[in-house]
């Protein structure tokens, strides 16, 4: 554990840094700073931080989150997309006692960041994403994020409450959709907390809510064998992990396109007729009169099995 005395951020600071700043938070940006201490220090107790980990934050701002990440003894880097957030946010840390912390600032657009923005700033690879994502973009973002980095194995992100609990939705609720499929697809998720509107300067309209994904390690994900099975004695022929990602996203993004559909109905133009869609369902054992709702992550991966193995591949349907 950290010993340094870092002193968090609370209203009147974050107020007096805005006006440093002139700064004048904008929709546009998804900027509403968090400015109470027992919020953040919430947040990063939801994630399990410690010492050990190497945490990437979106949207630092004006660096409520990564203070209190920091005092864990965390080692941080900061994605922010703000030219003056990111050029004020070392001194920042260094007013507030963290000056000598192992954090860092990348200035750049989340959903445009790599890995070799990691390498070229020599920064550690993250294993854990712990922020306050700007709730314009807050799922594009966290899709980007576990896309591009493998190593992170744990995410606490905080979203507004409705995507939020999109996120961690069941199947067969109504709320149940694209996200929820696709944040299931790489880890176990679940909602940890709601936080009201009051900590945060300027006040959202609505309350926000924390979400945690545990990442699937390789070979321990639900659909496990599934995927093993269908890939055993084809050699060259078998399916990559990117492969078969891309092929639920397309599968899920295609069946929620009108959810009210039928998946035959629903997944006729994928697969290039409704006949088509009826025999990869069947495949994968899957009733065509269903509604995507009622599929599970574990039966979008089944599906896109079957479809990858299947007879209607790529000249049957404008996909990729």
């Amino acid at each position: 554990m950290n010993e340094r005395k870092i002193r968090l951020l609370g209203p009147n600071e974050i107020r007096q840094l805005a006006e440093e700043l002139d700064l004048n938070p904008t929709k546009k940006l998804g900027q509403n700073f968090v400015h109470d201490p027992n919020t953040v220090r919430k947040i990063v107790k939801a994630a399990d931080v410690t010492a050990t980990d190497t945490v990437v934050e979106i949207g630092p701002g004006l660096g409520s989150l990564t203070l209190a990440l920091l005092e864990t003894g965390a080692s941080v880097t900061a994605v922010e997309i703000d030219p003056r957030l990111a050029e004020k946010l070392p001194a920042t840390l260094d007013q507030q006692g963290a000056g000598e912390a192992d954090a860092a600032v990348i200035l750049k657009d989340a959903l445009a960041v790599t890995a070799q923005d990691f390498a070229d700033a020599k920064r550690p690879l993250p294993t854990a994403l712990v922020a306050n994502l700007p709730y314009n973009v807050s799922v594009p973002v966290l899709l980007h994020m576990l896309e591009e980095f493998p190593s992170i194995d744990r995410v606490l992100v905080m979203v507004q409450l409705e995507v939020a609990d999109r996120l961690a939705a069941a199947p067969g609720t109504k709320i149940y959709g694209v996200p929820s499929v696709k944040a299931g697809f790489h880890g176990s998720v679940t909602r940890a907390a709601t936080i009201g509107k009051n900590v945060f300067w300027p006040a959202p309209k609505i309350d926000s809510g924390l979400v945690r994904i545990d990442r699937y390690a390789d070979g321990e994900q639900p659909w496990a064998n599934v995927f093993q099975d269908c890939n055993e004695g084809i050699g060259n022929e078998g399916i990559g992990s990117e492969q078969l990602r891309r092929e639920v996203f397309a599968l899920a993004d295609a069946a929620f396109l009108q959810r009210r559909k039928t998946l035959r109905a629903a997944l006729s133009g994928y697969f290039g007729s409704g006949q088509a869609a009826e025999e990869a369902l069947r495949g994968a054992g899957i009733e065509p009169t269903l509604r995507g709702e009622k599929l599970s992550t574990e039966q979008f991966v089944q599906l896109a099995v079957a479809s990858l193995h299947g007879p209607h591949r790529d000249e049957q349907r404008g996909i990729r």
